[in-house]
């Protein structure tokens, strides 16, 4: 889609010395105060949740494989707001928005996609994971190995980063319209697209594979875990026990729904169909309320982790008590 003011490929429009402009809520001056503390409020709980979760985990002497994917998880949630949400609540304070330069859009576009493309890995490997749970329950401990689980974990990571680094490279090889003002609040693939000076759909190309290899391959993956998972449980007789082994599945699959729906719905469209307020408002869904539930879903549904968190809190409280009484044994000398 051409552009009014558009400048060939070895100008100035693709000079890492260049800056963009995030114009994030310019909008929404009357709101910019409200927007800032729910966002800033969300952040903190958000990290709180999932620090806690991090620390529990791996303060525990025995983790199994669904535990030490849960670490995984919490650490990628913890860096992914980490490099949106800082950003977004600078361009609340600064009235005209706020500037970013062509090395650190770069830097933030690839961090965010190789986050969330590690996360869509790990979501697989946590699949596998309740596969070999409910279908070769004897199998589970020789099969999900800690040797297997740490080359799981570290496999997700680089292959997110991999394809993030391709997607960035592709996207910022690209010629920007001389206006370089971006409709968002970070970084993110569309709307930098969005800027590009072309025409046709060939720049959608690099998205479109990255979209096929972190989201449209992973999700049949997990997909047919879940019909070996249900062919599993339709075999087992006693309706308690299904429900029992589908309900350590629940938040996985709900972790997965979320994740997926707004991926989906952001990147797997024509640049034709892009929507800076509608986007915005979907960005906020998946990069400030999403990380929120994590800790939430898992904390309610799985019984691992609340015995993990029950133990810290026990370990806490009874650290608490034996420091008060040791400071009242040495009041009492």
């Amino acid at each position: 889609m051409p552009c009014e003011g558009c400048m060939e490929r070895d100008n100035k429009s693709t000079d890492p010395a260049m800056e963009f402009l995030l114009l994030g809520f310019s909008e929404l001056l009357c709101l910019r105060v409200l927007l800032f503390l729910i966002f800033l409020i969300v952040h903190l709980v958000t990290l709180a949740g999932n620090v806690m979760i991090f620390i529990a985990v791996v303060m525990e002497p025995s983790r199994p494989p669904m535990l030490f994917f849960l670490c995984q998880l919490s650490v990628i949630e913890l860096c992914y707001t980490l490099v949106i949400v800082p950003k977004a609540l600078l361009s609340l304070i600064v009235v005209d928005g706020s500037t970013i330069s062509f090395i650190g859009c770069a830097a933030q576009m690839h961090l965010f996609v190789a986050l969330g493309g590690a996360e869509c890995f790990l979501l697989v490997a946590m699949s596998y994971d309740r596969y070999v749970a409910i279908c070769q329950p004897l199998h589970y401990v020789a099969v999900m190995s800690e040797g297997l689980c740490l080359r799981l974990a570290v496999a997700c990571c680089l292959g997110g980063f991999a394809v993030a680094l391709g997607l960035t490279v592709a996207v910022f090889r690209l010629p920007f319209c001389q206006s370089r003002r971006i409709n968002h609040f970070f970084c993110d693939v569309p709307a930098v697209l969005h800027l590009a000076c072309t025409q046709g759909y060939t720049p959608e190309l690099p998205l479109l594979a990255a979209c096929v290899l972190l989201l449209l391959l992973p999700f049949l993956l997990i997909l047919t875990s879940y019909v070996c998972i249900a062919a599993a449980l339709l075999r087992v007789t006693p309706s308690v026990g299904r429900c029992k082994a589908f309900s350590t599945c629940i938040s996985h699959l709900a972790i997965t729904l979320l994740h997926y729906g707004c991926a989906t719905f952001m990147y797997i469209r024509p640049k034709s169909s892009y929507s800076p307020a509608r986007d915005k408002m979907v960005s906020l869904i998946y990069t400030n309320i999403t990380p929120l539930l994590y800790p939430f879903i898992y904390s309610l549904r799985n019984k691992e982790i609340r015995g993990v968190l029950r133990k810290m809190l026990k370990r806490k409280k009874t650290a608490a008590e034996l420091g008060y009484y040791q400071g009242y044994d040495v009041c009492v000398w």
